[in-house]
């Protein structure tokens, strides 16, 4: 997740809060009406409306003005014309009957939110935010504390290393693929991109561990990371090729290892001047703070330590893939960030088991991290993701029909960004009705940094949930000792949130 969609746009302004309205809203019942009037055209294209030359597979230039006049002759499409030539499209079509529906109240929650709302600013270092955002809720608990966050460019820097050393050595382990083949050209395409997966969370979690932001703050590279980014990746995709000529030259392995760690001493270097230098691992840090009884406190362990509370090791990756044979487990190959560290792995269910799984771990108190296309159907300003919001047909009409597993097969969706779930409201069959989503795009984005995603859209364009084994029926958990559905690195399934 870690492409454009994940980086935040930001609101000019912020939203009025929404909440439920009256079930006998007069208004709300007019604009649900407006919502439903439809134009037809259901006419074929007939000799006067074609713009193919006849029996051609040519655009007719004159066939295609004449049918570009005769659409302006309607008085629908001078309207549309006038409104969406002017204005964004989305804004015009917006549906008030959506934005009225989608509110900000929910009857199952967690007794705790993370505060203060977080902002990833113009990186894509959304799944760090994300990751974070779970572990602080226990941390806080602890140490009573009202307001608090963990480093994210703590992790950001060791991932920027450990990626770095994973691409080198995935070059070398592949040195005989060619060089304009698919494989090295997916691994040259962000061999050090700032996006990332929860597995990779895991691997970094347990080999650095995590430290508060006050101990280590972002760097304005940090909150922007395109140009560093630029630079890491001019510098691996030279060195993969000097390791390529190394290779096939027949060097020797020690020769090979010498230039490797020069190239990564170069990456380090980089990073740390950057970011600037992180804490130890494996050395103990200060950290001073006052409780929610406005005591000052001081805690003194190691980010190793530090992380133990965060429980890691006990979370698993549910996605819902239907491309793909469901109770089955996926792998990416040549995909991770920690060479021989734990990979990047799924377990494929349908729909109603991940959000069965998600309802429970609410139930237990606990928050969810989530991968999805939130690119679609969303509005970040007002925070709503709802598969009804832009009305395409009533603009444009045209229809829009894609299954889940069509837009994944051809390209149009797939996980672009990773946020938290902290609430839903279920109905009195108990089956969810919408979802409270925390994001890392600032309290300006949404409702104080909160967006309201409707249940259809969750079905459609949310693909991840990370959930306790716990909440799992023994059928999903014994997924996990299949062999793995082993995907190629492009295929979606492989996109960095």
């Amino acid at each position: 997740m870690g492409g454009a969609q994940s980086t935040p746009l930001q609101p000019t302004q912020r939203p009025v809060r929404r909440t439920a309205r009256p079930e006998s809203d007069i208004y709300t019942t007019l604009d649900e009406k407006f919502d439903a009037v439809r134009i037809e055209d259901k006419r074929s294209a007939g000799p006067s409306d074609r713009v193919l030359d006849h029996g051609s597979e040519t655009v007719s230039v004159s066939k295609a003005q004449k049918y570009v006049k005769s659409l302006l002759k309607e008085p629908k499409n001078q309207l549309g014309l006038s409104a969406l030539s002017t204005n964004p499209i989305r804004t015009i079509l917006e549906k008030q009957s959506a934005i009225l529906h989608d509110t900000q109240t929910f009857n199952l929650a967690i007794p705790h939110e993370g505060l203060p709302v977080t902002n990833q600013r113009s990186s894509g270092r959304c799944w760090i935010f994300a990751a974070c955002n779970t572990f602080r809720i226990a941390i806080m608990q602890k140490h009573n504390i009202k307001s608090f966050e963990l480093s994210q460019s703590y992790l950001f820097f060791w991932d920027k290393v450990e990626k770095a050393n994973y691409f080198l050595e995935t070059v070398l382990a592949n040195a005989g693929e060619d060089v304009d083949g698919r494989l090295f050209t997916a691994l040259n395409a962000s061999p050090v991109g700032d996006g990332g997966q929860w597995d990779m969370i895991v691997n970094l979690v347990s080999k650095y561990g995590i430290v508060p932001q006050t101990l280590y703050p972002d760097s304005y590279n940090a909150k922007a990371s395109s140009a560093m980014d630029s630079l890491l990746t001019t510098k691996l995709r030279e060195d993969g090729l000097k390791l390529r000529k190394l290779k096939a030259s027949g060097a020797s392995d020690s020769s090979i290892t010498a230039s490797k760690e020069t190239m990564l001493q170069d990456i380090i270097r980089i990073v740390t001047l950057c970011l600037g230098p992180p804490p130890s691992a494996d050395e103990k840090f200060n950290w001073e703070f006052y409780d929610g009884n406005n005591k000052l406190k001081n805690v003194s362990l190691t980010p190793l330590e530090f992380a133990k509370s965060t429980e890691i090791e006990k979370f698993v990756s549910l996605v819902n893939d239907p491309r793909n044979e469901y109770m089955r487990l996926l792998s990416v190959s040549n995909l991770g960030n920690v060479w021989n560290g734990r990979p990047v792995s799924y377990i494929n269910v349908d729909t109603i088991v991940l959000k069965e799984a998600c309802v429970s771990m609410l139930k237990k108190g606990l928050p969810i991290f989530f991968g999805s296309d939130v690119g679609q159907q969303s509005d970040s300003s007002k925070g709503i993701m709802d598969t009804d919001l832009v009305d395409y047909e009533l603009g444009f009409n045209v229809k829009l029909g894609m299954s889940k597993a069509e837009r994944l097969l051809t390209g149009e969706s797939q996980m672009t960004h990773a946020m938290v779930l902290t609430a839903v409201h279920l109905d009195k069959d108990n089956k969810p009705v919408r979802w409270r989503v925390e994001n890392s795009w600032s309290d300006a984005a949404g409702t104080d940094g909160y967006f309201v995603m409707s249940d259809k859209w969750m079905d459609e364009f949310c693909y991840q949930a990370v959930v306790d084994t716990s909440v799992l029926a023994k059928g999903v958990r014994d997924v996990l000792k299949q062999e793995p559905k082993v995907l190629p690195l492009w295929d979606p399934m492989g996109a960095l949130a």
